[in-house]
């Protein structure tokens, strides 16, 4: 199986849900902060791939949310700007094998992307495990910035 570094934000309870899938089916995590991570520009982007701007953002950020920011809106330049400012921002968790690396959480592209790392992994995904479920598990924003 493979070894996934995991930036996450602590104390998010969907980050928690999808370490725990993960080290289920067999993963070794290497768990990093995402929102203290020293980002330099490129290597933040290469973790979004070919996916449109409006895909790299935290839709639960509450600048996103508030509409302050607008991900539609922005350029490649301007969202990593952006992102580099406020972490809280990016869309998580960020994973990482060897060089290949995915964003998001999504339970349709996780198998798949660890199949073309060289890993077959059996994770059941039984609900979305990127939408926060504030209400119950996850810190108030700023609490871990």
């Amino acid at each position: 199986m493979a070894t996934i570094i995991f930036y996450e934000k602590p104390g998010c309870a969907n980050n928690a849900r999808q370490k725990r899938l993960l080290l289920d089916a067999g993963h070794e995590l290497i768990v990093r902060n995402l929102l203290d991570t020293p980002w330099r520009a490129e290597e933040l982007r290469a973790f979004f791939g070919t996916r449109p701007v409006a895909e790299w953002f935290n839709r639960a950020a509450p600048r996103v949310k508030s509409g302050e920011v607008v991900p539609e809106a922005l350029d490649e330049s301007a969202a990593l700007a952006l992102m580099l400012a406020e972490p809280l921002l990016i869309r998580r968790p960020l994973l990482q094998v060897g060089e290949a690396r995915e964003v998001g959480f999504d339970p349709e592209r996780i198998p798949a992307w660890l199949a073309t790392c060289g890993e077959s992994p059996e994770i059941a995904f039984s609900r979305d495990l990127e939408r926060c479920d504030r209400d119950h598990h996850c810190p108030p924003p700023g609490a871990h910035r």
